[in-house]
């Protein structure tokens, strides 16, 4: 079966602390494992909106793979392009909360860090609607960063369209190397999801605005989607310019909220619907997104999603 969206990254397990101001250095309690890694939440929320999707990444032959393979299966993702690693552990992410809202985190990206190209299968690519990746993959190692290069050139020779989520890590990778290291991902994006910050950083120019209209005049059929968390987003295309407003809701865990607004604008836009009603369906996902604790949680059914849309219409 052809595939709406394929996925590759980093596949984790987040381990958390249990309230607010309880730092990683010392003891304390947790709560976990929860599936999670950045690509794989994207995952999840596309398919409970109703995509074919499937995923590509790393675990470890042990309880936390499994953890994560658990919910591939639940979700109904495509998992043959997963690879459990005997020699490697499944990645771990640990986090605590602060109260000014900021989070804390250790990383252990064991087998979800281990990506390589001969990992791809192109039978996963074949009649692949669209290809999504985001720079927090490319960042892991170089050969993370080829793999990325060979996916997107396994889309692009099987006619799928692209989109890319910066994701800027600047602790994994610093900006001026990410900066050629991205190039030739944003150049080939048909979809580009940064927030404002990341893409004048990328482009190098003095502001938002500039850096739009340069990135509009290499390829005039891009569209670009600038997300403002809370505030909602602003998509820019050769149709013009929309501030498309974010959904009121009490945050409990912020993680996954950009992941899960890239699936709901990827479903809108590959179900045919306009640009700004694509932006509506994503700010709904992330809203949602950060109203559960786990980075999954929050990952609403498309059901669930458009009864939130219509009681905040």
């Amino acid at each position: 079966m052809a595939l709406d969206l394929l996925i590759v990254g980093e596949a984790l397990v987040e381990v958390m602390r249990t309230g607010i101001d309880q730092p990683l250095h010392q003891p304390g309690p947790f709560i976990g494992p929860y599936p999670s890694g950045a690509p794989f939440i994207c995952a999840v929320q596309a398919a409970r909106l109703g995509l074919s999707v499937g995923a590509i990444g790393s675990v470890g032959q042990d309880a936390f793979g499994q953890c994560l393979l658990n919910q591939l299966s639940a979700d109904q993702i495509m998992a043959t392009g997963m690879h459990t690693l005997p020699d490697r552990t499944t990645g771990v992410a640990f986090v605590a909360y602060n109260a000014d809202g900021s989070r804390n985190f250790v990383f252990s990206l064991g087998a979800g860090g281990d990506l390589s190209p001969d990992m791809l299968d192109p039978a996963l690519f074949d009649g692949l609607r669209c290809l999504h990746l985001m720079g927090s993959t490319l960042s892991m190692s170089q050969h993370a960063l080829e793999t990325g290069r060979r996916a997107l050139a396994l889309a692009q020779e099987n006619g799928a369209r692209f989109s890319f989520d910066p994701n800027l890590r600047p602790e994994m990778l610093p900006i001026d190397q990410a900066r050629t290291a991205f190039a030739p991902f944003i150049a080939a994006a048909d979809v580009l999801i940064p927030t404002a910050d990341e893409l004048v950083a990328l482009t190098q120019q003095p502001d938002l605005n500039s850096a739009v209209d340069s990135l509009l005049a290499d390829n005039p059929q891009r569209i670009i989607v600038v997300t403002e968390g809370e505030a909602g987003c602003t998509v820019y295309s050769q149709q013009g310019v929309s501030h498309v407003p974010g959904f009121t809701v009490t945050e409990v865990d912020p993680t996954g909220a950009g992941d899960c607004f890239d699936a709901g604008f990827l479903a809108g836009w590959l179900g045919g619907q306009s640009l700004t009603n694509s932006a509506r369906l994503g700010n709904a996902c992330g809203a949602l997104a950060v109203t559960q604790q786990g980075p999954m949680a929050g990952a609403a059914q498309l059901a669930a999603v458009r009864d939130f849309m219509a009681s905040q219409n």
